[in-house]
């Protein structure tokens, strides 16, 4: 235990060290800021004994006091825009003891054994990670008692509970942890990030963190646009505000980091007497968390936000993801086996809620959603996904894909031969076959398609582009509205979802543009290409040869064909797409019993 305690001091020894080097940076920016009107009380005063007098000395006096009131106000305007300044705060899911009593209670318990003050508060965050956040500062403190006014029965309020808000952090939990670990296996993952209270108490690294948190607002608001009828007046001393804080912050860096890794050392030293032999089997569990999370939102969620729908049971779906993981890969086998026991979730009033919201968040997050549901943006229960997001999606892509042919002119397949009422060609998968295959169907991979597949990859391209950017308009339409007062859809439970107590709680990030977290890069006019020529073939599938669309949770939209899922499209549609090779998609068709020549349903 005294080698616990040796480390424990170490790092809280090492963190308040770099914490007075953070206020004494702060000092020696005060004291350059008050020299000049120190030099100029000192040229007074000796003027008044008689021992500066003439007009020599006269005009120093005048020049020094000019240049002192000139530095105190510089000064003065970056102390209160350092004051005033919104650091970020991680936007996430304020979970009050309301709705998570027993939460609550087992993280004060934990706190107790650990002897540290217990957080103030708990929120959830979409994400696989657990942290501490100071939001002491004064632009957060004026939110926070704005959310504890709208919100009575929220954290932080009641009597005596005041002083603890505002000298605690919050304690911000990953939301998968809640449902795919066990409580047991929780408990012993927030025991270092809870004992990180500890050395937050202390004045001098709280008081260096204000510091520090307040210059790196003030950056980012200086960076921001100015706005108002005195925005180009003010946008020069805007800037030069900016640059002092931003020169400030520079000199911070070093200390401040490793300020955060002696608070980080003190804490883990400090945990290790909790659970200890538990805390490595739940690390296991986070890393594997981590991987289905990553999967279930790039490969699952992602495909429904496009289509304008919000998985609202994302952290269940971690569970069911996991799961399947666990069953494919050798190396997760037995995780499973923990899922008799209780899991962390039960631990919420309201699980379902919970996930709602933070389902929302996240959508926000990683792909940019409105912070509210509309006509255009709503949720989706896992039972609806195939029929409403699968079926859907594919059907939407092979429209556009027909669109874009009808576009470039191109006729109709030799086998179909014919057009709709409004003169369209009848949309066949010949008609896309053939075109990409330059007709000939013969699988003799020359190449010829490359050109044709080319041009209508950047007519997709430019069609997804604007079915995007009309979304996009129609979203902020939408938000515009429900400013002007229309009721926006709450989610149940009593969260405040993705938006907080009293507004969006990305307000906290100005005019970041959203989404603050995309899961992949743009995609390439061949990668929607071959997506848009696999949901063609998907819907030739289901609608000719008794296929269905279905949910694979580590892959997303799947086709099932006799109950099976079939994952071996890709690589003949890119023979095609690339190619301009049909024979290897022919092959896979007639495995299947697709006809080619029928027409299929679009939306």
């Amino acid at each position: 235990m005294s080698g616990t305690g040796t480390g424990e001091e170490l790092g809280a020894q090492a963190a308040r060290a770099r914490a007075l080097a953070l206020l004494r940076i702060r000092s020696r920016a005060t004291a350059v800021a008050l020299l000049p009107a120190a030099v100029a009380v000192v040229l007074f005063a000796a003027g008044a004994q008689g021992f500066a007098d003439g007009g020599a000395w006269e005009a120093v006096r005048w020049a020094v006091t000019a240049c002192a009131v000139a530095v105190l106000l510089v000064a003065a305007a970056t102390a209160i825009a350092v004051v005033r300044a919104k650091p970020a705060v991680s936007p996430t899911v304020p979970l009050s003891e309301k709705a998570a009593p027993d939460l609550y209670r087992l993280v004060r318990d934990l706190a107790d054994r650990l002897d540290v003050p217990a957080p103030s508060a708990i929120a959830l965050t979409p994400d696989c990670d657990s942290w501490l956040e100071d939001r002491t500062h004064p632009a957060a403190d004026r939110a926070a008692r704005e959310a504890a006014r709208r919100d009575p029965d929220g954290p932080g309020t009641g009597p005596g509970r005041r002083r603890r808000v505002q000298a605690a952090p919050v304690l911000v939990i990953g939301s998968p942890f809640l449902w795919w670990m066990r409580v047991a296996e929780l408990r012993a993952v927030l025991a270092p990030v809870v004992a990180g209270t500890g050395p937050s108490a202390h004045p001098d690294i709280a008081a260096a963190r204000r510091f520090v948190r307040g210059l790196d607002g003030a950056v980012a608001d200086a960076a921001a646009p100015a706005q108002g009828p005195l925005s180009k007046v003010l946008r020069l001393p805007h800037a030069f505000i900016g640059r002092i804080a931003r020169l400030l912050l520079r000199s911070c860096h070093s200390h401040a980091a490793e300020m955060e890794r002696g608070v980080a050392a003190a804490a883990s030293t400090r945990a290790q007497a909790v659970d200890y032999g538990l805390r490595i089997v739940a690390q296991e569990q986070v890393g594997l968390a981590y991987a289905g999370w990553d999967r279930l939102l790039t490969r699952v969620a992602l495909p429904a936000w496009r289509m304008g729908r919000w998985p609202s049971r994302l952290d269940a779906g971690v569970v069911s993801a996991l799961t399947e993981l666990s069953r494919r890969d050798r190396l997760a086998d037995g995780f499973t086996s923990r899922l008799g026991e209780r899991p962390a979730c039960d631990l919420l009033e309201e699980p379902g809620a919970a996930d709602e919201a933070a389902s929302l968040l996240a959508a926000r997050l990683f792909h940019g959603g409105p912070a509210e549901t509309g006509p255009d943006w709503s949720p989706v229960d896992w039972q609806q996904y195939p029929e409403e997001v699968v079926d859907r999606k594919w059907r939407t892509e092979a429209a556009r894909l027909h669109r874009v042919l009808d576009d470039m002119g191109v006729p109709p397949a030799s086998s179909a031969g014919a057009s709709d009422v409004a003169g369209a060609a009848v949309p066949t998968l010949a008609r896309v076959v053939e075109h990409l295959g330059s007709g000939n169907g013969s699988g003799n991979g020359d190449g010829s398609g490359n050109g044709r597949g080319e041009e209508l990859a950047a007519g997709i391209s430019a069609a997804v582009a604007r079915d995007e950017a009309q979304a996009q308009a129609q979203s902020q339409g939408h938000a515009q509205g429900q400013a002007q007062g229309q009721s926006p859809q709450p989610v149940p439970g009593g969260f405040a979802g993705a938006g907080g107590s009293g507004g969006d709680v990305l307000d906290f990030w100005g005019p970041d543009p959203l989404p603050l977290f995309p899961l992949q890069p743009p995609r390439t006019g061949t990668e929607l290409l071959a997506d848009h020529v696999a949901a063609m073939v998907c819907c030739a599938a289901v609608d000719t040869a008794g296929a269905a669309p279905g949910l694979d949770w580590l892959d997303g939209p799947a086709l099932l064909v006799d109950g099976a899922r079939r994952s071996d499209l890709g690589t003949p549609v890119l023979s095609l797409v690339e190619d301009g090779d049909a024979g290897p998609l022919h092959s896979w068709l007639a495995s299947v019993g697709v006809r080619t020549d029928k027409p299929v349903r679009l939306v």
